[in-house]
């Protein structure tokens, strides 16, 4: 795609992942690729319940880069299911299988079922802290404003 950095990531697919499609974007401009649930056995995922689910794939990162591994929109919208440590952090030097902690914040079971697109999986480069320690950091408008102290409204500091 024209503009997009392409970045080749070696992947194995695991046995238990053998049919299954590795992830794909849906879209020509989608940010992330959809992981899909490698599992032999629908799972039901409870009320306020977490499972991990297997992808059915290992990935090799290059060094500078990680994969976030996030909710899918549609699943967090529509059942309350989402990621439970969202963005998932896959780093460059792991290569266990990938694995997705879902958490059912609705009020009605959720079946999980064996291809299912669970994830998203982003790929992006990142940096490296070298820390320096200073007696005062400097003064911005905003300073130590947290939480909420850039407000609600747009424009506004009115505090919700």
């Amino acid at each position: 795609m024209k503009g997009v950095e392409s970045i080749e990531i070696e992947v194995v697919r695991l046995p238990h992942g053998r049919d299954l499609q590795l992830p794909d974007y849906a879209t020509a401009s989608a940010a992330g690729a959809d992981l899909l649930a490698a599992i032999d056995q629908d799972i039901e995922l409870g009320p306020l319940e977490r499972k991990i689910v297997p992808t059915g794939i290992s990935i090799a990162l290059p060094a500078g880069f990680e994969a976030q591994v996030r909710p899918r929109s549609g699943l967090a919208a529509k059942h309350g299911v989402t990621v439970a440590n969202a963005p998932g952090t896959i780093d460059a030097d792991y290569r266990g299988e990938v694995g997705v902690i879902l958490i059912n914040l609705g009020k009605e079971p959720f079946r999980i079922e064996r291809g299912m697109r669970i994830a998203q999986m982003v790929v992006a480069r990142h940096a490296r802290a070298v820390w320096r320690e200073v007696p005062a950091l400097d003064e911005t408008a905003r300073g130590a404003g947290g939480f909420g102290s850039t407000g609600v409204v747009a424009g506004s500091s009115k505090r919700a």
